[in-house]
Formats: structure tokens, sequence, C-alpha cells
């Protein structure tokens, strides 16, 4: 089995990931790599984004790794949120707020959004970028108590339910986070 850094110090993240991945390798943590430092973001695209959390880690502590960004974006708001959906009100990563200020540019708006994660992993020093995304429509009131961010919110393509009315599974079936995971599994399967 071989060992991957994803990027992330999020526990609940990272048993998320491993469990789509399966035993194929091993995620390991930031701090097991002995990375204490915050990765800065300074893009203005996921993609970007995405792409320098993987490097630093590659070109620091040159160990295969990857990294992922996501956000949701809304044609009729000219992209916005994207990259800065979990501070768009502001730097306190408020979700309320980021909702009651989506809804307030949106008004009279076409709702269309999707949403979308960008992987970049850095296999061996090869750049490899897979992405997923989930089309839906903002909606005007809450529904749901799952999920976190703009799930309440959000309608994805095909169902009469939120993200946040959804068990994980069900989520994990659909959602923009695991096309690309799956994509990336895909990948993988072909090099262990």
């Amino acid at each position: 089995m071989r060992t991957l850094c994803f990027a992330t110090n999020n526990a609940h993240k990272l048993k998320e990931i491993q469990n789509i991945l399966g035993d194929q390798v091993k995620l390991v943590t930031l701090e097991e790599i002995g990375c204490f430092e915050e990765i800065d973001e300074p893009f203005d695209t996921i993609a970007a984004n995405s792409e320098v959390k993987a490097r630093f880690i590659w070109e620091r502590f040159k160990v295969n790794n990857f990294a992922d960004d996501s956000g949701l974006v809304i044609p009729a708001l000219d992209g916005e949120p994207g990259v800065r959906s979990a501070r768009y009100a502001g730097p306190e990563r408020d979700n309320k707020a980021n909702i009651r200020l989506v809804w307030e540019r949106l008004r009279g708006l076409d709702t269309s959004a999707y949403f979308v994660t960008v992987i970049t992993l850095i296999m061996d020093g090869g750049t490899y970028v897979f992405e997923g995304k989930a089309q839906g429509r903002i909606l005007f009131g809450e529904r749901g108590e799952n999920g976190f961010g703009y799930d309440p919110v959000f309608l994805p393509e095909g169902s009469d339910r939120t993200f946040a009315e959804m068990s994980l599974d069900e989520k994990s079936k659909i959602s923009h986070r695991a096309k690309a995971f799956n994509k990336l599994k895909a990948f993988l399967q072909g090099r262990y």
C-alpha cells in the first residue's frame, strides 16, 4: 500500500476521502508529514488554489500528495461566490451571512448554480488535475439540517431535495466532491 498526503488537517474530511479511495492508498495529513504552516490560497480561481497547495507540499516536503478546493459558482453573479465561497460575507466564515448575501445579490436573477471541486495530485513530480461538478439552483429558503455551507439552499439538478436534506451517502453519490474524488480513485487504480 502506498502513502499519499492529503493537504488537510481535517480528520473528518480525511476519513470521508479515505472511505472513497478504499485501501489502495493510505492517506496522511499535513501534520503527519510535519507541515504545520497555513498554506496561502492567493489566487482568483479554485483550480489555481488547489494547485498552489499541492505544489507547496511537493516542493517543501517532496511527498506525493493531493489538494482540493471547492466553491459555489453562480453564473448570474459573474461566478461569485466562487473561490471566496467560505468567506463571501467576510473573514468570519459565517454560513448564514454568506447565504443572506447570495440571496440579496441574486434577487430577480437566474438562480442556476453549480458546485465545483478541483483536485490537484502531484505524484513522482507529475501534476494531474481532476474536476467534479454538481449542477443545480439556489433556493430562496433553507431546507434540511445536514451538510454545511450552502447545502440548505442548493437544489441539485434532478432532485427535489437540497444537499442538506440528503444523508451523507445520498449526497456522496451526486456531489461535486464525490465526482472529483472518484476520478482520482480511478486514476490511482491504474497506478497502484
